[in-house]
C-alpha cells in the first residue's frame, strides 16, 4: 500500500476511534443530569476556542462572505446541533454502545442520498447492504430480550437519527465543497454560529451548565468530548474533500467498533447476543454498501 493510500487510511482511524470515545464520555455528561442543548452549546464553544486557537497558529482569517455564513449555519444545524440532540436524547435512556451501533448507519444512508444526489452509481450488491443492515435495526428493535429493557426499543429509532443528517451533510459537502473554506475554517464558523443559537435555547429550556466550579467527572467529560469531537470532525470533513464522501463514511466502521469497546472500558456495559448479531449485520451492510475506495487517484 503506498504512502498516498495510507495516510487517509490511518487518519480515518484514528478519527474513528477517537469519534467512538465521544459516545461513552456523552453518556456520563448526560447520567449526571446534564441535558442536550447544555452540552450542545459547550461543546461548540470549547470546539471554537480549540480550532480557533488553530486558526491562529496558521494566521488564517475568517471568512465571512455570505456563502460562507451560509454554510457556517448549516454545518451548525445539520453536523451538530440536530444529530447530538437527538443522540442526547437518545442517551437517557439508550446504553453507549447502541449509539454506537446507530452510527454504523452513516454508509447505509450516505449511499441512497448519493444516488439521489448523483454523486453514486445503482449497484444490486450495495442495495443487498442496505438490507443487512435493516437486519441488524430489526434486531435491536424486535426482541424483547435484545435490550436490558424491552421498553428501550422505542428510544432505538432516535440513535439513527444522527447518521442521517451526517450522511446528508458528507454528500452535500462532497457535492457543493466548502465555501472556499478548509475543514478548520468552516468548523470554527460552524462553532461559533452554533453556540449563538444554543446559548438562548438552553437558557430557556433551563439546562443551562455553569462554567463556574466545583467540577465534577461529568465536566471533564464534556470538555474531553467536546475537544475530541472538534478534531474528529474537522478531520471528517477534510477526509471528504481529500477521498470523497464514501471513503470518509468507512470511519464509522471504527466508530461503531471502537464506540462498543470504549462503553464495556469506561461505562462497564454488556451486551445480549442479540445486539452482538445486529452489530454483525450492520458491518456486513457497511461492507457491501461501501465500495472499495479509490484514495490514490483523489
Amino acid at each position: 500500500m503506498t504512502q498516498r493510500r495510507l495516510f487517509p487510511l490511518m487518519v480515518l482511524l484514528m478519527a474513528g476511534m477517537a469519534w467512538g470515545a465521544t459516545l461513552p464520555l456523552a453518556k456520563i455528561a448526560i447520567n449526571a443530569g446534564y441535558r442536550n442543548f447544555g452540552v450542545i452549546f459547550w461543546q461548540l464553544v470549547i470546539g471554537a476556542v480549540l480550532l480557533g486557537a488553530i486558526q491562529l497558529i496558521r494566521r488564517r482569517p475568517l471568512s465571512l462572505h455570505p456563502k460562507a455564513l451560509l454554510f457556517y449555519l448549516l454545518i451548525a444545524l445539520v453536523g451538530t446541533i440536530f444529530p447530538n440532540y437527538a443522540s442526547f436524547q437518545a442517551a437517557i435512556v439508550l446504553p453507549a454502545g447502541i449509539l454506537a451501533i446507530g452510527i454504523s448507519a452513516v454508509p447505509m444512508v450516505t449511499y441512497p442520498l448519493a444516488l439521489a444526489m448523483g454523486l453514486e452509481r445503482f449497484q444490486a450488491l450495495r442495495l443487498m447492504g442496505l438490507g443487512a443492515g435493516m437486519v441488524g435495526v430489526l434486531l435491536l428493535i424486535l426482541p424483547d430480550a435484545s435490550l436490558p429493557s424491552p421498553a428501550m426499543a422505542l428510544f432505538v429509532p432516535l440513535a439513527f437519527v444522527a447518521p442521517i443528517f451526517y450522511a446528508f451533510e458528507g454528500n452535500f459537502v462532497a457535492k457543493y465543497g466548502t465555501a472556499g473554506t478548509g475543514p478548520i475554517e468552516l468548523l470554527l464558523g460552524a462553532s461559533i454560529v452554533g453556540a449563538v443559537i444554543c446559548l438562548p435555547i438552553a437558557l430557556v429550556m433551563g439546562v443551562w451548565i455553569s462554567p463556574l466550579p466545583p467540577y465534577t467527572i461529568a465536566d471533564g467529560a464534556v470538555v474531553l468530548s467536546s475537544m475530541l469531537h472538534a478534531l474528529t470532525y474537522a478531520t471528517y470533513v477534510w477526509l471528504i474533500g481529500r477521498a470523497g464522501s464514501v471513503f470518509a463514511a468507512q470511519v464509522a466502521y471504527v466508530v461503531t467498533g471502537s464506540g462498543v469497546i470504549w462503553s464495556m472500558i469506561l461505562l462497564g456495559e454488556s451486551y445480549s447476543g442479540f445486539v452482538w448479531a445486529a452489530l454483525g449485520a450492520m458491518f456486513i451492510g457497511l461492507f457491501l454498501v461501501t465500495p472499495r475506495a479509490k484514495v490514490a487517484q483523489q
